[in-house]
Formats: structure tokens, sequence, C-alpha cells
């Protein structure tokens, strides 16, 4: 999954630490997700798109994959 979260937080100037004591999670969490090593789930999704007044799809776009 791509994802948009490091240019929506820049944008508010958020750090990394801020944005996940803001979604109650690690700043490790918030790396891994912004480099693409780990997919948000649904819940924290919902959270991260409240904080950036945003929808879903305009932060994370699935991967469409070609055969």
């Amino acid at each position: 999954m791509r994802n948009n979260l490091k240019k929506y937080r820049k944008i508010l100037k958020l750090d990394q630490k801020d944005l996940a004591k803001e979604l109650s999670v690690s700043r490790q969490t918030i790396i891994n997700i912004e480099s693409g090593k780990h997919d948000p789930s649904l819940v924290l999704a919902f959270k991260v798109a409240k904080i950036f007044n945003s929808r879903i799809e305009d932060l994370f776009e699935p991967e469409v994959k070609k055969d």
C-alpha cells in the first residue's frame, strides 16, 4: 500500500513523535507506516484521516497488482 502520510504530516508541521502521541502509538509505528513496511489497521487509518481532516483514500492507496 502506498501512503501520503509523510506529505500530510509535513503540511500540518507535525513530527513523527507528535503524530504518534496524538494517535497513541509508538513513533516506530509511524516510521513503519510511512516507509511502507506495515499498513495501518482500519481503526488507525480512520484516526489518521480524522487528524488530517481527510479521507482514508487520500492518505492510503492500495497498490494494484498487474497480471
